[in-house]
């Protein structure tokens, strides 16, 4: 059990360093639009892995944050999150711009990316990634 909740403290702090990274790629401009914009996308979508994993409840991790993050971009289709940006209440304002505005192929090609890359990472760390390394017992 304790390595279970270890291994919980070092998904906190990968989310904690997701968010940060992907905060202070939305405010520091370099003028590369694959920074500037595809990196926040990529590490939002990492985040709702992380999130999604943190449950402990949730099997095919990988399809599910995949299924999430493309609802939310097909839902800017309806142009609701556009006009949520019209309102007078801060919340909803928030609200709009963390599902975002604007349907792009790109943004979803940045989902996966950041999806893959952390499912990658998740898989490396399990004990069945570390058994597939060593080969088969003897």
């Amino acid at each position: 059990m304790a390595q279970v909740e270890g291994r919980r403290g070092v998904w906190w702090g990968l989310l904690a360093a997701i968010v940060s990274v992907g905060l202070l790629s939305r405010v520091a401009h370099t003028g590369f639009r694959l920074f500037d914009k595809y990196l926040g996308d990529a590490l939002y979508a990492a985040m709702v892995y992380v999130l999604f994993r943190l449950t402990g409840r949730i099997a095919r991790v990988t399809v599910w944050a995949a299924a999430a993050m493309t609802a939310i971009e097909f839902f800017q289709l309806t142009r609701v999150p556009a006009d949520m940006l019209g309102s007078r209440f801060l919340v909803i304002r928030a609200c709009a711009r963390l599902l975002g505005t604007e349907f792009s192929v790109f943004d979803l090609l940045a989902y996966a990316v950041g999806i893959g890359c952390i499912a990658v990472i998740d898989h490396a760390g399990s004990p069945i990634g570390a058994r597939r390394k060593q080969g088969p017992p003897v």
